[in-house]
């Protein structure tokens, strides 16, 4: 059967025999992207219309995602527009984690059509600023809070994220536009260290010391003003809810629409997964690696799991390629983060996880080398990828099942009987 790959902003064509499998993101049905956006707001969780914060806000800081994500961003900055362009005084902030500033055409996507009326007024978080971080506490499992001083020296907050599954940390948005998105490279460094346990994975909230952490850490905002909009995409990036209101509260109620859209059913596994990180999701390998996790759990053990991903700045976390590159193992590389942990190295361990029981390729427009440190086969073609895995597996005995996930980055499986 012939079969569509996302291959940075193309799709590749390639043919895999029967049996195959496509899993991708639920169909949902998408409404009117105004009405939706304009019900969320009209109705806010616990808190009164976005209108009234905002007119209460003398200054107003807006926390958006960086080009990583597809959080429909500029949609909700147009339906804003008329209230955000006649505000006294706001500044918009670009939540980038550890990930760089945006480019300019990156900053086009985030912003569309609003960003020549506010590109003076934009700025993009730098983690490894400590100037401009501000000590805000210490939660729990001793995470030090050190996050930007523009979100306390300004105290009213719109934040405008996206939910969706995440790999260790349940699901993305919410509590997240603060931590990672716009605190310190220490802070970030000791939350996601918490990553290493099995069960910071995704879709877990409840006993995930990353999330855990992530909301404790949150208690120390409790004094900054905070109106949230969480925004749910169907798997072909349109908008299909949005909730608003307060932050947790509203992340709370976005869950139930992500789960809706991203948790697909699979009756059995196969013995090989083709997994893609679809633009611009597929930014580096470190990105990219989500592809991965999210695969793996539609995969058998002794099985080749292949990703699709162009790749297009590179690696990525420095820190994450040089672990890999010690190591001349996966098993090497969980002995060395016995000793040591390194800010990257979590998506390090949770791709030797992977490695111990199968086998990883890819398919990217890295060097051979690069790929090859980062315990990976690499292929320059995804067709090839595809007929040496089937060709391998037949060697070993087995009739080969493929699956495919063209959006795999956004697409969680769900194995028939409760396995994941």
């Amino acid at each position: 059967m012939q079969v569509d790959i996302p291959y940075g902003k193309e799709k590749i064509k390639v043919n895999i025999p029967k049996p195959c499998t496509i899993l991708s993101p639920n169909k949902v049905k998408s409404g009117n992207e105004n009405k939706i956006i304009k019900e969320a707001l009209k109705n806010p969780i616990g808190m009164k219309p976005f209108e009234k914060f905002a007119e209460k806000s003398k200054q107003l800081l807006v926390i958006v995602n960086d080009a990583t994500r597809p959080t429909p961003t500029s949609k909700i900055l147009e339906y804003l527009f008329p209230v955000l362009s006649t505000h006294p005084d706001i500044k918009f902030i670009v939540a980038t984690g550890v990930h760089r500033a945006p480019t300019e055409e990156e900053y086009r996507f985030i912003f569309g059509k609003t960003y020549d009326d506010f590109k003076e007024q934009i700025y993009a978080h730098d983690a490894r600023k400590d100037e401009d971080m501000e000590y805000l506490g210490i939660s729990k499992n001793g995470t030090e809070m050190y996050i930007n001083k523009m979100v306390p020296d300004i105290g009213n907050v719109l934040v405008i994220g996206s939910v969706e599954p995440h790999y260790f940390a349940g699901y993305t948005g919410g509590r997240k536009s603060f931590l990672p998105g716009v605190a310190s490279y220490k802070t970030i460094e000791m939350n996601h260290k918490l990553a290493l346990s099995d069960d910071a994975c995704s879709l877990a909230l409840d006993g995930n010391p990353v999330n855990e952490d992530m909301i404790d850490a949150m208690n120390v905002l409790k004094d900054i003003n905070v109106f949230s909009i969480q925004t749910i995409l169907t798997g072909d990036h349109k908008l299909y809810a949005v909730t608003a209101g307060d932050l947790i509260k509203s992340f709370d109620a976005a869950i139930k629409y992500a789960h809706q859209v991203f948790c697909v059913s699979l009756k059995q596994k196969g013995n090989i997964v083709v997994t893609a990180a679809p633009y611009p999701m597929d930014i580096d390998l470190y990105q990219s690696q989500k592809a991965l996790d999210n695969g793996k759990l539609a995969l058998e053990d002794d099985g080749i799991i292949i990703l699709v991903s162009k790749c297009r700045d590179g690696v990525g976390e420095d820190a994450f390629i040089k672990l890999l590159s010690k190591a001349d193992s996966p098993k090497k590389i969980l002995e060395i983060l016995g000793k040591e942990y390194k800010l990257g190295y979590h998506k390090a361990a949770k791709m030797a996880q992977i490695g111990i029981r199968a086998e990883m390729w890819a398919v990217t427009d890295l060097d051979d080398e690069t790929i090859k440190k980062s315990q990976l086969k690499p292929y320059s073609n995804i067709q090839s990828a595809i007929d040496d895995a089937i060709k391998l597996i037949k060697e070993k005995g087995k009739q080969p099942k493929t699956i495919v996930m063209p959006s795999g980055s956004l697409t969680v499986p769900l194995v028939k009987g409760g396995e994941k």
